[in-house]
């Protein structure tokens, strides 16, 4: 029984990977900033009790992260696959209009998070030679631009260059890292991105109902990848190019709305 480790999982694809592995048999330490979340997390989960377990910890700390891996050892022990999936979005305003201080967090979260996310259960997985570590990938993450999300994809950027840095550093040491890109998700953050009535956000929500999809269908994919994951570096990417392209194509046949908008 493999023992999963999944940050930023008290709601969202967080929830929906943790919920997935869990239907798969797998034992699964959700975590999220604050307790109010991890233990509404928890009684959502309340089915797979005995097999899942939640940490508070904030990902922008090292110590908090150690702490992390300690208690699921403890709980389960060794840590088979550590999903990086942790992050925080930034208000929908222009770079220079957003406080420094939220700037500050957005940056440690998303790239702290992961850089301490990769490093830490690393460390405990070479030890061992086996592992696995996964970061979530985002907009940003291939240098694609939208106006407003200038500090969250320059993040996702920077965690999308660790993560394959980390790999080639990593090279020999029996331990996979791998990146998820999961496109487009129907999530709270998505959400927030497409609020108000001008036209950019019609149009964006145009995009998204051709693009997008839902947290079961994606979770249930990444799941199956990353337990069938093989090679030093693996790539799991559920919207591909072609995927994209066609859905473009034929998308008046898709007739979903995620807006109430049709």
């Amino acid at each position: 029984m493999k023992t999963v480790v999944i940050t930023g999982s008290t709601r969202g694809l967080g929830f929906g990977l943790a919920k997935r592995f869990l239907e798969k048999g797998c034992n699964v330490v959700i975590n999220g900033t604050a307790w109010g979340s991890v233990d509404r997390a928890l009684g959502q989960l309340s089915a797979f009790a005995g097999r899942v377990h939640g940490v508070a910890c904030d990902m922008a700390s090292e110590p908090d992260v150690e702490r992390l891996l300690r208690e699921a050892g403890e709980r389960f022990g060794s840590v088979d696959i550590w999903v990086n999936n942790a992050g925080i979005g930034q208000p929908l305003l222009k770079v220079w209009e957003i406080d420094a201080g939220r700037l500050e967090r957005v940056a440690a979260v998303n790239i702290m998070g992961v850089v301490y996310g990769t490093i830490v259960p690393f460390r405990a997985m070479k030890a061992r030679g086996s592992g696995m570590i996964f970061t979530m990938e985002g907009h940003g993450s291939n240098g694609g631009i939208l106006d407003c999300m200038a500090m969250y994809g320059t993040t996702k950027c920077a965690a999308t260059y660790f993560t394959k840095a980390f790999a080639h550093e990593a090279r020999g040491s029996g331990v996979i890292i791998g990146r998820l890109l999961p496109g487009m998700v129907v999530t709270d953050m998505l959400m927030e991105t497409v609020s108000g009535d001008d036209p950019e956000n019609g149009r964006r929500r145009k995009i998204y109902n051709l693009l997008a999809d839902d947290v079961e269908t994606v979770s249930a994919f990444l799941v199956e990848g990353m337990l069938s994951a093989r090679g030093s570096t693996p790539r799991i990417e559920w919207l591909t190019r072609r995927k994209a392209m066609f859905r473009m194509l034929f998308g008046a046949f898709r007739k979903r709305d995620f807006f109430g908008t049709v």
